[in-house]
């Protein structure tokens, strides 16, 4: 089973939103345990983050891949991991440049988007790098 947390600054308002996200939860949750931590604001998200060991972070200036290589890139962050990887996303600003260094920075695209359509967006992500990797028909279909 993995474990993947994912930081960001602010919380879901929406409950179309949380709905979605919640469908996604629940696809995954053979597979995957979420664990939501919400900051109120880049310090408290640094604060957060100092604790965990191995962190990949959302930023608009990171790297762009397709879903295929955002499978393999996933996988492999997961095995270097332990099983455990967090995700920060940034804010409007993007990363904190205090956690820059800290681990590879990936952007979902090159539109900005709001934070809790962004961990929307990144949820369907994860399940679809997943679904890449056991070979479903998930992404074609």
């Amino acid at each position: 089973m993995y474990h993947i947390k994912i930081f960001s600054v602010g919380k879901t308002k929406e409950q179309w939103l949380t709905d979605a996200v919640n469908e996604y939860e629940k696809r995954l949750c053979s597979t995957v345990k979420f664990e939501c931590i919400w900051a109120k604001h880049d310090e408290q998200l640094k604060v957060l983050s100092a604790k965990e060991k191995h962190l990949v972070l959302l930023d608009p200036n990171g790297k762009l891949m397709t879903s295929e290589q955002f499978s393999e890139f996933l996988v492999d962050q997961l095995e270097c991991g332990g099983s455990k990887l967090t995700l920060i996303i940034g804010g409007s600003d993007g990363i904190p440049k205090e956690l820059k260094g800290k681990g590879p920075q990936l952007s979902l695209s090159p539109l900005t988007f709001t934070h809790q359509m962004t961990r929307l967006i990144l949820i369907e992500q994860i399940y679809r790098a997943l679904e890449i990797e056991k070979g479903s028909n998930y992404h074609r279909a």
